[in-house]
């Protein structure tokens, strides 16, 4: 049983410690959860490039503290970019292609969002009484990325996916490679046109990304490498406000983001696995109602999850009691049950921040792939995301390319609020696991498991995994052998993963503010980061 780190005024979770202690410091001198949370963005952006960046996109579900305890008002920020003008269907068959590329110029044809979910949250946060300026936000990262930082372990120790093509990206070998490998962890890494970038954003505003300097010099790198994005796509973004998607449980209201996230597939998951009235963590019942919850979560994900323009429905109806208690009926409670979904492969980092006000921010940032693209942008030092590859090149698919149509999204940040003040700020990174992940650390920490253990403690992944042929349930090996055989009595395609850590199960985070403002928090020790706090 580990003891999760407790915090009087304010804490932050971040999978890189380097970054969390930007966060805390930023907490520190005043600075809200908003403003910490920029600033961690910055930040992990320079110590976590093979997972996120300035190049990628993020998604933010922000709580203002209640009156009497818990949360006010809950809003979201949608701050992935759409696809390019140029980038048609035709524009890839007539290259011979019959699905878009997931690594080289072709992958990057949508606009990068993140940095202007950056702006729009400090704009709320001004109202809200913010006053921390850009260049104090991300001078941390600017100095990060001008004198460097050790490469990660989890860097040192990941293994791309389409390896080959990522290598022949452009610019990717000059700028993560040394001698044509990996570096080990541990080595020191320089960033100077990223630095520049990011100072020049503090000079310039961070619209700057979009009509300014930066974007002029991104458009030209672009261009030249063969991108179908220009300087008029980055001009015409902005992110957007959009009011969340919510389910009500029995002591507790859980937020997420709305399509064209997968924040309806975990909030779906978490009222199913309600319905089936667990009572004890970590038994057959647990984890066969979790599995078979993710398999509903995802199926009705993959119908309704997209460019909310093109869906004609309400997303918010599969949240209604009536819509759970007809799904949650498809579920045997001894047997596993065959759903068709759709699978993809996703890299991403979750963060967490509650101050001492009581205002929370669950965010996530990412360029979709390990590394994305792989393309590097010499001039900016900006390394494009590959979130293009969720379209699909038949014009019959719910999710057909489409000039600025925006695509699915795996990201979704959840924020909680019981019924007893306590508000939980959580999340992970994992692609299709993401709601799975989520869904096993709250499930536990509603079931009497403390934080930190919950975190901790051995996950599993339904569905199939990269290069796999089958769908299956992958477990890490630390369960119950008693439980996985349960599990295998009741019909589930079992495989067990001999590390007991292993990255491909996420990394996942939390910070929790009780009642009378004392917080916990707690971060993954499959990542390389933790909590800090004050």
């Amino acid at each position: 049983m580990t003891e999760t780190p407790s915090f009087s005024h304010a804490a932050v979770a971040a999978p890189h410690t380097l970054t969390a202690q930007v966060g805390r410091d930023v907490l520190i001198e005043g600075g809200n959860a908003i403003e910490a949370m920029v600033a961690m963005a910055a930040s992990i952006a320079v110590v976590y490039p093979h997972m996120n960046g300035l190049g990628g996109d993020g998604f933010w579900t922000i709580g203002e503290a209640g009156r009497g305890g818990g949360l006010g008002t809950v809003r979201t920020i949608l701050a992935g970019g759409p696809a390019a003008q140029a980038a048609t269907i035709k524009r890839y068959h007539d290259k011979d292609l019959d699905k878009i590329p997931a690594r080289g110029p072709d992958a990057a044809l949508t606009v990068p969002g993140t940095v202007d979910g950056w702006r729009t949250a400090l704009d709320l946060s001004t109202s809200l009484g913010g006053t921390l300026p850009v260049d104090r936000l991300l001078g941390p990262a600017i100095t990060q990325a001008r004198e460097g930082v050790p490469v990660s372990r989890s860097e040192a120790c990941g293994v791309p996916n389409e390896r080959a093509a990522l290598e022949a990206a452009p610019g990717f070998a000059e700028h993560f490679l040394v001698d044509g490998k990996t570096p080990a962890a541990g080595t020191l890494r320089r960033q100077p046109a990223l630095a520049a970038t990011l100072e020049q954003l503090t000079h310039a505003g961070l619209r700057d990304f979009y009509r300014g300097d930066i974007s002029r010099e991104m458009a030209a790198d672009l261009e030249r490498i063969g991108s179908s994005l220009t300087r008029e796509d980055f001009s015409r973004f902005e992110a957007r406000w959009q009011k969340p998607l919510s389910i009500r449980l029995a002591d507790c209201t859980v937020y997420n983001t709305a399509p064209p996230t997968q924040g309806l597939a975990s909030l779906l998951i978490l009222g199913l696995f309600e319905r089936l009235a667990v009572k004890r963590g970590e038994t057959f019942e647990h984890l066969h109602g979790l599995i078979e919850a993710s398999k509903i979560g995802l199926a009705i994900r993959d119908h309704v999850c997209m460019d909310p323009r093109f869906y004609a429905g309400d997303p918010a109806d599969w949240l209604t009691p009536q819509a759970i208690e007809r799904e949650a009926a498809r579920i045997k409670t001894n047997r596993s049950m065959l759903l068709p979904v759709k699978f993809g492969h996703g890299d991403t980092i979750w963060m967490g921040a509650i101050d001492a006000s009581g205002l929370a921010v669950s965010f996530i940032q990412s360029i979709y792939w390990e590394y994305g693209s792989g393309c590097v942008l010499p001039r900016t030092g900006i390394l494009m995301k590959n979130r293009g590859v969720a379209f699909s090149l038949d014009e019959r698919s719910p999710h057909a390319l489409m000039p600025g149509r925006y695509p699915f999204h795996t990201l979704n940040p959840p924020l909680a609020a019981f019924d007893d003040g306590r508000v939980l700020s959580y999340g992970t990174m994992g692609g299709d696991g993401q709601p799975q992940f989520q869904a096993q650390v709250f499930s536990r920490y509603r079931l009497g498991m403390g934080l930190a253990d919950a975190v901790d403690a051995p996950r599993f992944l339904w569905g199939r995994t990269w290069g796999a042929d089958s769908t299956a349930t992958h477990l890490e090996d630390r369960f119950d052998p008693s439980v996985v055989a349960a599990l295998e009595r009741a019909g589930h395609a079992v495989t067990i993963r001999p590390e007991p850590y292993a990255e491909a199960f996420g990394h996942a985070g939390a910070v929790l503010r009780l009642p009378g403002g004392r917080l916990e928090a707690t971060h993954d020790p499959r990542s390389d980061g933790g909590p800090e706090g004050f």
